[in-house]
């Protein structure tokens, strides 16, 4: 089988053609996510080592998993997301993709968006899948569950998409990982502190309306403004390399 092209897609820009330059990107950049199987099973594999390793290392007593078990989770995704952050534009970078991107006659930012969809879908998604198995081990009860999956289903996006602007800027420079987490992690702090909230006021009985809001809210901003941002780091890491 031949590998799939990255030649960007030249459709017109119309409202039809960037609908379905948007879906063939997507349909694109999934088939080469799920060919470089690697990309897709280290986040995963790493998820599940650190989630499996926390009762290890602190304690394995019941009540304390219960407490801690969706904090574990949400770092334990937090961090299976930076490491999914690799497979964002650094082989497109080294391969000349990037410039043509750039050239394309199509919205940079709609592309930045696409491509970010496409890795949320690729490796964000089989995280999310696994969380219920993952919070049975860890005692939390089902209710709960549920609440995490849904933090995590509007969390996530988030975390990838502010990711994905450090990706960005940082795209061109070599070793870039260690950099690209102490540059992100701030930016972190506030979703991951709502979506814990979310769920251990749940658990107290509490009403989480107020801190889906806030995660709604972010993950708007967060669709709106994100690539804006992504296309301007891709621009002068392009320009600078």
């Amino acid at each position: 089988m031949q590998p799939e092209s990255r030649t960007p897609v030249t459709l017109r820009e119309s409202g039809d053609g960037l609908i379905r330059a948007g879906v063939t990107t997507f349909r694109r950049e999934l088939l080469i996510a799920f060919r470089e199987k690697q990309d897709v099973i280290n986040p995963l594999v790493f998820f599940v080592l650190i989630v499996s390793l926390f009762p290890l290392g602190i304690s394995p007593e019941t009540e304390f998993l219960r407490d801690a078990g969706a904090g574990i989770i949400w770092v334990a995704a937090l961090l299976a997301i930076l490491l999914s952050l690799n497979m964002l534009f650094r082989n497109d970078y080294a391969d000349g993709y990037l410039e043509q991107w750039v050239l394309s006659p199509q919205p940079l930012a709609m592309m930045a968006l696409v491509r970010v969809s496409a890795v949320w879908v690729a490796s964000v998604v089989p995280l999310l899948l696994l969380v219920p198995l993952l919070g049975l081990m860890l005692h939390l009860p089902a209710e709960r569950i549920g609440v995490l999956t849904l933090t995590l289903l509007m969390g996530s996006p988030v975390l990838l998409l502010i990711g994905a602007i450090g990706a960005a800027l940082t795209v061109s420079v070599r070793n870039s990982g260690m950099l690209l987490a102490l540059l992100m992690t701030p930016f972190y702090v506030p979703v991951l502190i709502f979506g814990t909230g979310a769920v251990t006021a749940f658990g107290q009985g509490a009403s989480i309306t107020g801190h889906l809001a806030i995660l709604g809210a972010m993950l708007a901003l967060a669709i709106v403004l994100a690539p804006l941002a992504i296309a301007a780091g891709l621009r002068m890491s392009v320009a600078n390399g």
